[in-house]
């Protein structure tokens, strides 16, 4: 194996390492939800084994990924800088809404998001979309009323609130000006 080979086998088996723990699997978990052994899964996650593209497909069907998506995630696991001008930017055309993906893509965990609301914007979301991740809100422009199934917090510049157990939910900006702020997500 060359070393550009190495890295790659490196970088699948840390990303694999990854994906389990930050589901809070255990080594049999993972082997009983993919049909993968845990030796062989202990062994690819250790580099003592290279994976065949069957045992990958197995493991990211157990993640609930496609294939070409672990691959991406472990080839960008490097890539622990993400200037300005690679984020991801996404735009509602209805509503104006703009969501800033800041994070590397190296897929530790954490998420970090920046969002701009306009004036009167309200923007509702299911439980569900809070099911399999922990959220904070920090504001760093404007106001934001967050309503978090029957409790209605207001936040202003500065503040940050830590979402409870999953709820639905309602962003909405009362104020003149856009509201800004940063969004952190683990996942559960």
């Amino acid at each position: 194996m060359d070393l550009h080979e190495q890295q790659a086998a490196g970088a699948i088996a840390e990303r694999i390492r990854l994906e389990r723990e930050d589901r809070g699997w255990s080594l049999s978990e993972l082997a009983e939800r993919s049909g993968v052994s845990k030796a062989m899964i202990s062994k690819i996650e250790r580099c003592e084994a290279s994976p065949t593209a069957t045992v990958l497909g197995r493991l990211s069907g157990a993640f609930g990924l496609p294939l070409s998506r672990l691959l991406a995630l472990a080839e960008q696991a490097s890539e622990r800088l993400m200037r300005a001008d690679r984020q991801a930017i996404w735009k509602d055309p209805e509503t104006g809404y703009t969501r800033r993906a800041i994070s590397p893509a190296t897929g530790n965990g954490l998420e970090l998001l920046e969002v701009t609301l306009p004036a009167g914007v309200r923007i509702p979301y299911p439980a569900s979309a809070f099911a399999f991740q922990r959220q904070q809100i920090w504001v760093t422009g404007g106001e934001l009323e967050f309503a978090e199934g029957e409790v209605v917090h207001h936040l202003r510049q500065g503040d940050c609130l830590e979402l409870g157990s999953p709820q639905p939910c309602v962003f909405f900006n009362p104020g003149k000006i856009d509201a800004r702020y940063v969004i952190a997500l683990t996942r559960r």
